[in-house]
């Protein structure tokens, strides 16, 4: 079978992607490598995407997926491993088997660099966050902390400045790499505190983080700062390594795409967190997911 769109990842743009292609008559198959959802399951709560005012990031994902399948997307949990572009064919490979389309969408998300120390998983969405204008407003009149030194780090720190009632930014170095006007705003900031030249050992808590202990590199003093809430931004590590051969990507491995989703590959387009932007947010993946299929419907014809 030859299929209309073939869609590589099913988080909220894919998935998005998957009911807009097949709302418009078009044959749709989702390949899918873990779990359909993306990185919006592990969010307990979800309150800022508009119209729905609370869910569960499970609950959300559950939906898109109903949604998908619901109006005829075929979804397959198989890893994708190699694309091939022919002409008007493409040819995507998977670890079990060979699929044929006639445009294919690429949304294979990214995810958050973590900082690797002992049980930063286990107090994801109990404490641990790497989305500051998902969660902040749950942490409000709480003192948190921010991890890392470029500009969204500092953007976050800025951000909950507005919520809590104090603010750690702990960064490794004795200066920050991101913009120096935000360093600037920020110093004005009678609840923000810099932490330089530190890293963290260990998130505490039991059920929920109740402080982190961190490291001064150069005296290696152990620091206990209490904190009810760590946001993490060191970063994200898209998943495009399989396309690099097939699409352009920048220097960071994303792939190089405008608003209009398109790629520099004719057919080939790409959605979400994986592409070049400025937002990255649940709102914003719904909407290239549209953009994508719209854009793959229009060159289908």
């Amino acid at each position: 079978m030859v299929y209309d769109i073939i869609i590589v990842g099913a988080g909220t743009a894919g998935l998005s992607a998957a009911i807009y292609g097949a709302r418009a008559g078009k044959s749709v198959l989702v390949l899918e490598a873990n779990s359909y959802g993306g990185q919006i399951i592990r969010s307990p709560e979800v309150e800022n995407y508009p119209g729905i005012a609370h869910i569960s990031g499970y609950e959300f994902a559950e939906n898109l997926y109903a949604q998908a399948t619901g109006l005829g997307a075929k979804i397959e949990f198989e890893n994708v491993v190699e694309i091939r572009a022919d002409g008007k064919e493409k040819y995507v490979v998977t670890e079990d088997q060979e699929y044929t389309g006639r445009s294919v969408i690429l949304a294979t998300g990214a995810v958050n660099r973590p900082l690797g120390v002992d049980r930063e998983e286990d107090f994801i969405g109990a404490g641990v966050s790497y989305c500051a204008t998902c969660d902040g407003a749950f942490f409000k009149g709480k003192d948190v902390a921010v991890v890392g030194g470029g500009s969204t780090a500092l953007e976050d720190a800025l951000f909950l400045s507005g919520y809590c009632q104090k603010v750690y930014l702990i960064h490794r170095r004795d200066a920050f790499r991101g913009e120096q006007k935000y360093v600037d705003r920020l110093k004005e900031k009678d609840n923000v505190e810099f932490v330089l030249n530190s890293t963290v050992e260990e998130i505490t808590g039991s059920d929920f983080v109740d402080g982190v202990d961190v490291k001064n590199k150069f005296s290696g003093e152990i620091r206990h700062i209490p904190v009810s809430g760590l946001f993490v931004a060191i970063g994200q590590m898209p998943q495009n390594d399989s396309f690099s051969g097939l699409v352009k990507l920048d220097g960071s491995g994303y792939i190089v795409a405008n608003e209009d989703c398109r790629t520099n590959v004719e057919g080939i387009f790409t959605a979400g967190d994986c592409r070049t932007k400025t937002v990255r947010q649940l709102t914003t993946a719904a909407s290239d997911g549209a953009t994508a299929a719209l854009a793959a419907c229009e060159y289908l014809g």
